[in-house]
């Protein structure tokens, strides 16, 4: 049996949310995006959100017909889905991400190096 695998801290506002906004759905693919590494089942992500279960649903079913989620493997009647890499969107997204990323990370150390030549 797979333990379910949930935040146990409230995650602050990713650089993805920063910069497209906090809609539903953006929220679905960004916790995909953060969580690569591992498949879920819809209730693991509906609590991982904390989204309500109507909203998740009205967005996941636009997912699945983007094609930008997939079912990974079944256990039981679960299914576990992860986003689907292949899609040209969600590759697109990944990049987008990665591409934010490092540049928060250049300006973190541009910052820190800024404040080493004032104080010295």
């Amino acid at each position: 049996m797979r333990a379910s695998i949930s935040w146990p801290i409230e995650m602050e506002e990713t650089l993805l949310i920063r910069c497209l906004g906090n809609s539903p759905t953006l929220r679905i693919i960004d916790f995909f995006l953060d969580n690569r590494l591992f498949d879920y089942t819809k209730n693991e992500v509906i609590k991982n959100l904390k989204m309500g279960r109507v909203t998740f649903f009205k967005y996941w079913k636009e997912l699945e017909k983007l094609g930008a989620v997939k079912v990974t493997r079944k256990i039981g009647k679960s299914k576990l889905y992860k986003l689907n890499e292949e899609d040209e969107i969600v590759q697109k997204l990944m990049l987008l991400d990665s591409t934010l990323c490092k540049r928060a990370m250049e300006k973190a150390v541009e910052e820190e190096l800024t404040k080493q030549v004032v104080t010295t």
